[in-house]
């Protein structure tokens, strides 16, 4: 059992507000990830002068800064969800374009999801687990645009890693339940 598939106990995650909670721990945590977030800028940055884009993905130094930025931010989940019962989506990746957002008035949609569990290369690999989100990203670009050459409307599309991607579904749960 994960860290973030534990019985939930009534502190905090208990329908009353908790007060004096010390976010050192949580502000010290945000400080190890930056510091990983400028670390790992500053070393793509001298990879991709001396390496084209391909190889620099897949350089160990990137590869083993995106495990410890991916690392950390596991951390900051689990310490968030321990300590204030909230299921932060942190990771998320999202890009305000300039096209309107959601279906024309009264179009019926419905959302389709593709999952994977993905163990390591069993052959000897220069590839990680951390490669495998670039890979899956493209197959679901590739996917996209052949519903859209079939004529569907894809609105919205993801990738993600360790949880599925969710398109505002708790504002369609809450318009299921009467608006409760």
């Amino acid at each position: 059992m994960s860290s973030h598939e534990h019985d939930h106990d009534e502190g905090a995650h208990g329908a009353e507000p908790i007060h004096g909670v010390d976010a050192g721990a949580m502000h010290h945590l945000v400080d190890d990830l930056t510091t990983a977030l400028h670390e790992y800028v500053d070393t793509a940055v001298g990879v991709r002068a001396e390496f084209g884009a391909t190889e620099a993905d897949e350089d160990p130094r990137i590869l083993a800064l995106e495990a410890t930025v991916g690392s950390l931010n596991a951390r900051l989940y689990d310490l968030l969800h321990e300590t204030l019962g909230l299921h932060a989506d942190l990771t998320g990746m999202t890009w305000d374009d300039d096209e309107p957002e959601g279906p024309a008035e009264g179009v019926e949609v419905d959302t389709f999801h593709l999952g994977f569990v993905v163990g390591p290369p069993q052959a000897a690999s220069d590839l990680t687990l951390d490669s495998v989100l670039d890979m899956v990203d493209t197959g679901g670009a590739e996917l996209a645009g052949r519903l859209q050459d079939a004529g569907f409307d894809v609105i919205e599309w993801g990738a993600a890693r360790g949880a599925p991607v969710h398109f505002g579904e708790d504002e369609l749960d809450d318009e299921d339940d009467g608006g409760q």
